[in-house]
């Protein structure tokens, strides 16, 4: 039977139970390390921070994260290990890299321009290092994959990632998820690993509620992948009740065992804080790791959507997937 990788070491798929698919436990953007005034590190006030935030989803019954930080993005696995220990959550942690705009590509830019390397290969040795043997030194090996495009195209090194993932996946069996920018590249992505002999079953795309048309949500599935509707209670862009209606459009055509659904939340973040202008802040009102359980589920249940899709779209399919079944 396949085991599926956590925090805390290997599990069965039917252990995974309620699952949030994409979120982070604590992230942050490169640079954050630079700043002199950030806040000093402190692995215990950030558990503490960590668990505020996140044990309010136990009484919804959830029992599996998938965080979905890649390296560039300041994933910290210990600080993994300890939320899942003392909230006794399944955690299942990711290998992988951020966009080229954002994440952290100038070590491999520049060992490739000077010919030591060839950044496709140097990533994907990291991915397998993580995936057979650990992270670092902690033994934590990673469940899935986490690729990212940006807006619009996909950057050479985003293409050469989603080539190294396709590469890893193939290899060990681990799936991969995808950070898609606005609802942008979603059927390219998907094409690129299914050419490079991904299983459609082994890719969630992610970030589709950044889309409202129904045409991009048909275009991507009928690649036959899973997407995931992971950004509710970030209104920046998009509303939670767009994401409703689409959500809602693709259920009525059958669509319940293709479809995840998350936050992209983040329990707490390095760097050195602030506060956003009260009109942005308000169009984040909503963004909590309980979101979904106090406001998403029981709009779709007025709007007719029953408890067994729910279980599908929260239980099934995360199982299905992280298994590649």
């Amino acid at each position: 039977m396949t085991k599926i990788n956590t925090v805390l070491g290997p599990i069965d798929p039917e252990s995974l139970g309620l699952t949030l698919p994409h979120e982070h436990i604590v992230a942050a953007y490169p640079g954050w390390e630079c700043d002199p005034l950030a806040r000093q590190y402190n692995q215990e006030k950030i558990v503490n921070s960590c668990m505020k935030n996140i044990e309010p989803v136990k009484q919804y019954g959830v029992k599996t994260i998938i965080d979905v930080t890649p390296v560039d993005l300041s994933r910290n696995v210990d600080v993994m290990k300890d939320i899942s220990e003392k909230l006794q959550l399944h955690i299942v942690c990711a290998t992988g890299r951020y966009t080229e705009a954002e994440g952290k590509w100038i070590y491999f830019k520049r060992r490739a321009n000077v010919k030591i390397g060839d950044i496709k290969t140097e990533v994907y040795e990291g991915f397998m290092q993580e995936i057979n043997y650990g992270i670092g030194q902690t033994g934590i090996k990673p469940g899935v994959i986490k690729v990212a495009t940006g807006l619009s195209r996909i950057a050479p090194c985003e293409e050469t990632t989603l080539r190294a993932a396709a590469q890893a996946s193939r290899e060990t069996g681990i799936p991969i998820t995808t950070h898609t920018e606005d609802g942008t590249m979603g059927p390219e992505q998907a094409d690129l690993l299914i050419g490079e002999g991904v299983k459609p079953q082994k890719i969630t795309i992610g970030h589709m509620c950044g889309n409202a048309s129904l045409d991009y949500q048909l275009d991507v599935l009928k690649r036959g992948v899973y997407i995931a509707f992971d950004r509710f209670g970030i209104e920046m862009k998009m509303t939670d009740l767009t994401r409703i209606s689409t959500l809602l459009a693709l259920l009525q055509k059958g669509y319940a065992n293709r479809i995840m659904i998350s936050h992209d939340c983040i329990a707490a973040v390095y760097g050195r804080g602030g506060r956003m202008p009260m009109e942005d802040a308000i169009k984040f009102k909503n963004w909590s790791f309980t979101n979904i359980f106090t406001n998403i589920l029981p709009a779709l249940k007025t709007a007719g959507v029953s408890d067994e899709q729910i279980k599908t779209m929260m239980v099934e399919n995360p199982q299905r997937f992280l298994s590649g079944t």
